[in-house]
């Protein structure tokens, strides 16, 4: 089946053509229609399968056609995201597939000037893409009035509840038209989830685009073991040895990101980070110069893991392995994408084996190991050119030894006293 099959507007579907959509993925076969029929939808896929053109399809066509026949201002589609770069993301779809129709989307997103958001409020917007702090700051302030919005879609559901968002969610409904259409999609289910979308909305279809392995086919990845102190060696190796790929290094906190940040700075490697201490136009600057290749390496919280399409990853380095183990798909997920191929490698240390052993239960095998060879391994410490790393490791070192010579030879005089 083609896109031009589907019965949606002429305008939308001139934009999938100029965009090179030619034919539905999985997600997107099973949804749409669903959709279009006004169903509520629980849809579970893996990432970089389309989901949200999966819903921002037909609901542009749903609310282009409405607006043939009413005049009637005020937000129609409620979109909530759990980051802000998934709400500009996603915002951006909607823009581009619904560039040629009258439909308006907007992404809303704190920490930057609510002025310019509140004056393009005013105008008038049909879609509004929104982090839930801003939505509701504007919505008490006057600025968004809800009667209207008969659309809710929860994307990313799981993370939306791993974050906390659960309370706001369900303030949101209060606000919301009791008869509307609600759609969850994630691209992995929990009972939390289950819960949530079965107190909310009735009898919804369930869309599962789940294979036994949730990696996609398009990735392979290893997984190397190594000593904490000396991932930085391998991680300057990795980068220096594919200079023209773009590559994406997950740490597990924000001040790890900096410090690797730091590490790879140290041997004049460009490197930029991404978290939530940044504020939105550092994050904004930082997405952009990644994604346009200014820069060819982001080191990053697991904050850019969940549904951020950054185009080309062609390398994932999960320079610390993910405590949480959903978040090992995630992860890997940003390469791969579509028919695209990708490479994604672990660093494990001594005192993560237990964050993989969950990751391969979660995943149902075992990972590939690639197996180092010592005389490779010191080679690549030593070829380093943090040579203030080692060199502060050296002093360390002699400080350490020069203690123990300390307190050895204060047990021998209080031995010679008695």
């Amino acid at each position: 089946m083609k896109f031009d099959d589907y019965r949606i507007s002429p305008e939308i579907k001139k934009s999938l053509e100029r965009l090179n959509f030619k034919r539905p993925t999985d997600i997107q076969f099973k949804a749409i229609p669903a959709v279009l029929k006004g169903e509520d939808v629980l849809g579970i896929a893996q990432t970089g399968t389309g989901k949200t053109a999966a819903f921002a399809i037909p609901i542009l066509h749903l609310i282009n056609e409405r607006k043939k026949g009413t005049r009637k201002k005020g937000v129609k589609c409620v979109v909530m995201a759990p980051t802000h770069e998934l709400a500009i993301q996603i915002a951006e779809v909607f823009n581009q597939i619904g560039k040629q129709t009258r439909v308006k989307t907007m992404a809303l997103y704190g920490g930057t000037d609510q002025a310019p958001q509140k004056e393009k409020l005013s105008d008038g917007i049909d879609i509004l893409v929104a982090t839930p702090g801003r939505l509701f700051d504007l919505r008490s302030q006057g600025f968004i009035k809800l009667d209207e919005a008969t659309l809710l879609v929860l994307d990313e559901a799981d993370h939306m509840l791993d974050l906390g968002f659960y309370d706001d969610i369900k303030d949101l409904l209060k606000h919301l038209p009791k008869k509307r259409q609600t759609l969850f999609f994630s691209a992995t289910i929990n009972d939390k989830i289950k819960k949530l979308a079965y107190s909310i909305v009735k009898n919804p279809i369930r869309i599962e685009i789940s294979p036994k392995d949730p990696i996609s086919k398009n990735i392979t990845h290893a997984v190397t073991f190594m000593s904490m102190d000396d991932k930085r060696y391998f991680l300057e190796r990795a980068i220096n040895e594919n200079t023209d790929r773009k590559m994406l290094v997950f740490v597990r906190t924000k001040v790890r990101a900096e410090r690797v940040k730091a590490a790879m700075e140290r041997v004049g490697i460009e490197a930029l980070s991404i978290h939530s201490d940044k504020d939105q136009k550092e994050r904004s600057g930082v997405m952009q110069a990644f994604k346009s290749g200014v820069c060819k390496v982001l080191i990053a919280t697991d904050i850019s893991a969940r549904g951020i399409d950054i185009p080309e990853v062609e390398v994932v380095i999960n320079y610390d392995l993910p405590d949480v183990p959903e978040n090992y798909v995630h992860r890997i997920g940003r390469t791969g994408r579509g028919k695209e191929k990708g490479l994604a490698f672990s660093f494990c240390s001594p005192d993560e084996k237990v964050y993989l052993e969950d990751i391969e239960a979660y995943i149902g095998h075992p990972i590939d190991e690639i197996v180092i060879d010592r005389s490779l391994y010191e080679q690549t410490k030593d070829l380093s050119s943090d040579k203030e790393s080692i060199t502060m490791k050296q002093i360390r070192q002699e400080i350490s030894a020069a203690d123990q010579f300390k307190k050895k030879k204060k047990k021998g005089n209080k031995k010679k006293k008695k």
